[in-house]
């Protein structure tokens, strides 16, 4: 029986416990799984710096440098936007009010053909009115200081990517009286023909805002839903599935409970090296 015995406890010895070696590896590996799910549930990330997965990380960080740059975009698009609707509100004004002043300037021409000089009086203090009402909404057209519709000649810019290699540009319209498009002269003499002229171009004007700050909403909206779409994948690459987290680190407290006990059976094992020498252990 001792014999029997002996060749049981052959692989024993009190210098090398490989028992309690492997349970140890197991319990160690099993508690460094049990910090990294405790981290991803404290951070929400399951790739949260370059040592837990290097080549998700970097690829992570690219990414959030798109993202970055989507954002000074979608930024750089609503300060040109907010420029652009400003110009159209004053060009929708001032093509009203240089409807009125073609009435009014109807009603001139018929008192001075019929000799009424009060009235033809009357009605050149209105055009002189309405004249001195769209050089002040000219000149107060204006955002963070950039005015589009007046003697400068300023161009509004977006960028239209997230490296700022390519721009939406729009061009500055001069409404300035006695210019281009306004040809009506900065005095009171007014022609029914230079009004017209004025109506027409203003009216373009404003379509060419109105082009504008349409082109801008669509730039945004494909903007927002690219910078969504980068979002989410980084998500994807870098958050940790906390349900399957919480899952794993059940499991990985148990294993942990088990392995202490699996240790501490393997630490009892050269105990039995004892009962050759017919000690009691």
């Amino acid at each position: 029986m001792r014999g029997t015995l002996a060749r049981e406890l052959a692989m024993l010895s009190v210098n090398t416990n490989s028992g309690a070696l492997s349970a140890l590896r197991n319990l160690e590996a099993n508690h460094k799984w049990l910090e990294t799910l405790q981290e991803r549930i404290a951070t929400g990330y399951k790739v949260g710096s370059v040592t837990d997965d290097a080549a998700t990380y970097s690829i992570a960080q690219r990414m959030r440098g798109d993202l970055a740059g989507l954002n000074a975009a979608i930024g750089s698009i609503d300060r040109a936007t907010v420029a652009v609707d400003v110009a159209v509100v004053a060009t929708e004004s001032i093509s009203d009010i240089l409807t009125e002043m073609k009435g009014k300037m109807a009603s001139l021409v018929s008192a001075r053909e019929n000799g009424d000089d009060s009235a033809a009086t009357a009605y050149t203090r209105d055009l002189d009115a309405y004249r001195d009402q769209i050089k002040t909404i000219i000149s107060s057209a204006t955002f963070n200081g950039t005015n589009l519709i007046d003697h400068s000649n300023g161009v509004i810019s977006a960028l239209a990517n997230s490296d700022g290699s390519d721009t939406i540009d729009f061009e500055h319209q001069d409404l300035s009286f006695g210019g281009a498009l306004i040809t009506l002269t900065d005095d009171s003499d007014y022609s029914m023909a230079e009004l017209e002229n004025s109506i027409k171009n203003v009216n373009a004007a404003m379509s060419h805002f109105g082009t504008a700050s349409r082109r801008l909403e669509i730039q945004k909206e494909f903007t927002n839903k690219l910078h969504n779409v980068i979002e989410e994948g980084i998500g994807r690459l870098v958050d940790a599935d906390l349900a399957r987290t919480a899952a794993d680190l059940q499991a990985a407290q148990i294993k942990e409970q088990l392995g202490i006990t699996a240790l501490s059976i393997a630490n009892q094992a050269p105990r039995s090296l004892l009962t050759l020498f017919g000690l009691k252990s």
